[in-house]
């Protein structure tokens, strides 16, 4: 009893009572875009918020059965809760398809998501690996192994397809990032392997995220002007084919680059810099045409997409609907809102928005309470992911502050890109808003996840592996 005051006394109050308000407000949004005036009852069971009801219920009651657990199981049986998701991803790939994707595990007329949970799988696995390993003498198996953890659900989630989650797995890569996991000797086994190459460390090895970052800036860039003709202004009345021009503007930079570091080196460091600014040009030369032609080999309705989501097309009643459906419904709202359950464009009985009750239920809060109203739900998102950040870096345990870590990434991506949909930001892939989108996997995985947090924060004094 004393033990478990101690955990309740020790619990982090400021992320559960944000966590409480976001549940809340979700609830509410959920009943007020899906209100029936014949089932007003918020209890009404065969309402989509009286199943909410449900799901949030059962969500607490998981979250108590994860206060009753002692923090370090989470620790010793994260193996076993891993390999737990992965025969889930695999059995769901032979149930029947649910709109063209295999991604659910039917409960008589109920059903979970697989792909859901096993985030939380993945993000135990990683921290236990990465809690037991010396990532000051990491080796090409730490690399591998880590890796691995990450892929082979990615792997499987692919094949359902759940593009979203697939994405959203992208996150543990900062969380190796964060600790410190670099892909130096898988690069350096690569250099290494060439006959009289000597390295003992590699720039990019150790810089692979903000490689990753512009290796995709490069490939936004290319895919917008590879289609157009430039004009250079120094060079009147030449017309360049897009494709070369972007080769041609990367030529032009590389040189401006070039003249800008001989003001800053040597002459001995001349010739190195010219190495660097040369292979630079070469590498992102063959990343456009890389992306150029990928993107030519694509099918027509994915071409598509990625063109509407870049704006080089318009199809505001056809493949761009629901995004444009979302932004409307965004704008309706104006500077303070509709008011509470008056939402029109994005209700449910309109069905002017789809899925307005799941992935775009960002759409009828900002109808109903505005600009307003939607920069408090972002101030309290960005709080909950401080909170989170502050409980990471007090632990004492690198278990708890790596699947700290975990948690934070996945909420991150899951709120930036949600909301990203629904102001036309970012492509429609379909992922839920935590802790606020209608649905049992969702409220339930990030339920989970979240109280696992806060049990592993409320013991870090007694946990210090």
């Amino acid at each position: 009893m004393r033990q478990q005051q101690s955990i309740i006394g020790h619990l982090d109050w400021p992320l559960f009572i944000a966590y409480l308000l976001l549940v809340g407000m979700g609830l509410m949004t959920v009943y007020s875009v899906a209100f029936n005036e014949d089932h007003p009852n918020i209890l009404d069971f065969s309402q989509k918020y009286g199943k909410q009801v449900v799901w949030i219920g059962v969500s607490f009651f998981l979250g108590l059965m994860v206060f009753l657990i002692d923090a370090d199981i989470y620790r010793k049986f994260a193996i076993p809760i891993y390999l737990f998701t992965l025969v889930l991803l695999v059995i769901v790939l032979f149930m029947p398809p649910v709109n063209g994707a295999r991604a659910w595990l039917g409960i008589g007329t109920m059903g979970i998501q697989p792909a859901e949970f096993s985030k939380i799988g993945t993000g135990l696995l990683l921290a236990r690996f990465i809690s037991e390993v010396n990532l000051k003498q990491q080796t090409l198996r730490t690399v591998f192994i880590a890796n691995t953890i990450i892929l082979v659900p990615m792997a499987l989630i692919l094949m359902q397809p759940d593009a979203g989650t697939f994405v959203v797995f992208t996150s543990f890569l900062f969380v190796m990032y964060r600790e410190g996991i670099t892909y130096d000797p898988l690069v350096l086994g690569m250099i290494n392997s060439i006959p009289g190459v000597k390295l003992k460390q590699t720039w990019v090895g150790s810089h692979f995220i903000p490689i990753l970052f512009v290796v995709v800036f490069l490939s936004l860039v290319t895919l917008l002007i590879s289609n157009e003709t430039l004009e250079y202004g120094f060079l009147p009345g030449v017309e360049i084919p897009g494709m070369y021009g972007v080769v041609m503007s990367l030529a032009i930079f590389c040189i401006v680059l070039l003249l800008l570091l001989r003001l800053v080196y040597s002459k001995r460091e001349r010739k190195r810099a010219l190495l660097v600014v040369a292979i630079g040009f070469i590498l992102s030369s063959g990343i456009a045409f890389g992306v150029n032609y990928g993107f030519q080999g694509l099918k027509s309705h994915q071409k598509e997409r990625i063109e509407l989501f870049l704006g080089l097309k318009e199809d505001p009643d056809g493949e761009d609907y629901n995004r444009n459906r979302a932004m409307a419904a965004v704008g309706s709202g104006g500077l303070v809102g509709k008011g509470y359950k008056n939402a029109s464009v994005s209700s449910v009985e309109s069905n002017h928005v789809p899925e307005s009750e799941t992935d775009f239920i960002f759409c009828p809060f900002a109808e109903e309470w505005g600009f307003v109203g939607t920069i408090v739900l972002i101030v309290l998102y960005m709080f909950v992911l401080f909170r989170i950040i502050v409980i990471a870096e007090r632990q004492r345990s690198k278990f708890n502050r790596v699947y700290a870590y975990a948690v934070g990434m996945i909420l991150f991506y899951h709120f930036a890109v949600n909301i990203g949909m629904n102001i036309g930001f970012a492509p429609v892939i379909g992922i839920p808003l935590p802790f606020f989108s209608y649905g049992g996997s969702s409220m339930m995985s990030f339920s989970v996840m979240m109280f696992i947090l806060l049990k592993l924060d409320s013991q870090r004094r007694d946990i210090l592996q």
